[in-house]
C-alpha cells in the first residue's frame, strides 16, 4: 500500500496524452505521478496503424477536427505542431515514413513510440503507479486534489485527466473522465462512437452481404461533408477509410450519398456502349468490381443488355452511380470505433492550458475532451498538443 503521498502533479491515464503530459511537466521540475487502472501503458498506440502507429499527420490543421466549439483547438495545435513531434522522434532515432494524405507511420513498430515516451518519462523523473483504481477524488480545503485509490491515499496540487473516451473497451476504455468532469461541475457533450463502420438492416443488406471484402474508391457524402477514399463492403454494412471518416458526421436516420465513379463521365461511357449486347453489369465492370456491378444492377432493376436502355435511362443510371443513396441503420459501436466523439465541453476549458475554468488545477487532455480528429494520425496530434499545453503549466 502507498501511504498518503504528496505530488505536484498527478496524471490519471497512461496513454499517449498522459505519458506526454507527464514528461512535459517533469521536465519543468515538477514531481509527477502517472497512474492507470491497467498494468499496460499506451495500448492504443500499440494497436494503431496495424502495429506501426499512425502517430501524426503532416497536414494537421484545425479544419480536420470536430467539436461543438470548433475554434477551441486552434491555439493548442499551433503551439505544438507535427514538426515539433518529428523533432522528438529524430532525437530518439526513430525511423518513420509518410503514406497517403500526409499520414506518418513508424518504419518498424508502434513500440518505438511507446519506448520513446517511457524513456522521456524516466529522464524527467516521473513516478509510475499501474494497476491502480481511483475510487474517489476530492478537493481539500487547501485546494489540493486528494485521491483515494486501491493502493492508498494520494494528493497533488494539479490533477490531469487523460483517461480517453469509450472507444475500444476491450483494452480498458471507461467513462471515468466524464464522471470526473461532471463531479467538478463541467459539462459533457454526449459521447458517441466515431471513425466507426456503419451497419444496415439484415434484410436490406442481404444482397450485398456476400460481397464482404470488396472495396472501391468512392466519394462519400453526408451533411455537406465529403471524403474520397476506399469503401469496403462487409457482412453487415460498409467500412473502409471513407466510411470511417464520414461516420463522424453521420447521425441516426440520415442518408449517405456515395459517388461510385468519381471524376468519371460515366454517362458518356455508357452512351459509347449503347448498342452493346453485353449486360450493363459487364460494361460497368470496366470501372467497378464485377461482383458489385452484378448485385447493384440486380437491385436497381438494370440487369439487362445495354442496348435495351435508351439514352434517358442511361442518363438515369449514370446519375444513380454518381449518387448511390444508402441509409445506415447504425454503427458497430464503441467496440469497433477508433475514437469517441463528444466529451468534456471545451467551453469549460482554457484553450491555452486545458485547465477547467472554474476548477483551478484540474486539467483534461486527449480523447476525453470534445475534440475529435479525422482518421489518419490527427487524434494522436491532438493528444500530443493538448498534453503539451497542460504539462507545460500544471
Amino acid at each position: 500500500m502507498v501511504d498518503s503521498t504528496a505530488y505536484d502533479v498527478i496524471i490519471i491515464g497512461a496513454g499517449a496524452a498522459g505519458m506526454f503530459a507527464a514528461f512535459t511537466a517533469g521536465q519543468r521540475g515538477r514531481r509527477v505521478l502517472l497512474l492507470d487502472h491497467s498494468v499496460k501503458v499506451g495500448e492504443k498506440i500499440r494497436i494503431s496503424g496495424g502495429g506501426r502507429c499512425n502517430f501524426n499527420n503532416i497536414n494537421t490543421s484545425p479544419s480536420q477536427f470536430i467539436s461543438q466549439n470548433p475554434h477551441f483547438c486552434r491555439s493548442t495545435l499551433a503551439r505544438y505542431t507535427p514538426h515539433d513531434f518529428i523533432k522528438l522522434l529524430q532525437q530518439h532515432h526513430i525511423a518513420y515514413h509518410e503514406k497517403t494524405l500526409g499520414q506518418l507511420f513508424c518504419d518498424d513498430s508502434a513500440q518505438d513510440i511507446i519506448d520513446m515516451l517511457l524513456d522521456e518519462c524516466q529522464q524527467a523523473g516521473v513516478t509510475w503507479l499501474l494497476g491502480t483504481v481511483v475510487e474517489k477524488v476530492e478537493k481539500s480545503a487547501a485546494g489540493r486534489f486528494v485521491l483515494t485509490t486501491t493502493k492508498g491515499i494520494l494528493n497533488a496540487e494539479s490533477l490531469i485527466i487523460s483517461t480517453g473516451g469509450l472507444s475500444i473497451p476491450q483494452i480498458g476504455a471507461t467513462g471515468f473522465g466524464y464522471d470526473m468532469a461532471r463531479q467538478f461541475g463541467l459539462h459533457v457533450i454526449t459521447p458517441t462512437p466515431g471513425l466507426v463502420p456503419l451497419t444496415f438492416s439484415a434484410t436490406e443488406w442481404q444482397p450485398y452481404a456476400e460481397l464482404s471484402g470488396v472495396s472501391m474508391e468512392a466519394d462519400v457524402s453526408c451533411q455537406h461533408t465529403t471524403f474520397r477514399e476506399n469503401i469496403l463492403l462487409t457482412h453487415r454494412g460498409v467500412s473502409g477509410p471513407a466510411i470511417l471518416q464520414i461516420s463522424s458526421y453521420w447521425h441516426q436516420g440520415e442518408t449517405l450519398s456515395i459517388d461510385l465513379v468519381p471524376d468519371t463521365d460515366i454517362e458518356a461511357y455508357l452512351l459509347q456502349h449503347q448498342r452493346s449486347e453485353q449486360l450493363l453489369s459487364n460494361v460497368l465492370a470496366g470501372y467497378l468490381p464485377k461482383r458489385f456491378t452484378q448485385i447493384w444492377c440486380e437491385q436497381n432493376n438494370f440487369n439487362a443488355p445495354v442496348k435495351q436502355f435508351n439514352s434517358k435511362t442511361l442518363q438515369h443510371i449514370a446519375q444513380s452511380l454518381h449518387n448511390w443513396q444508402v441509409k445506415p441503420a447504425g454503427t458497430l459501436g464503441y467496440k469497433k470505433a477508433e475514437v469517441t466523439l463528444g466529451g468534456v465541453d471545451t467551453r469549460d476549458l482554457s484553450s491555452k492550458t486545458m485547465m477547467a475554468n472554474a476548477v483551478p488545477g484540474l486539467y483534461f487532455i486527449g480523447e476525453v475532451v470534445d475534440v475529435t480528429g479525422w482518421l489518419g494520425g490527427y487524434n494522436f496530434q491532438w493528444a500530443w498538443a493538448s498534453a503539451y499545453a497542460a504539462g507545460g503549466v500544471a
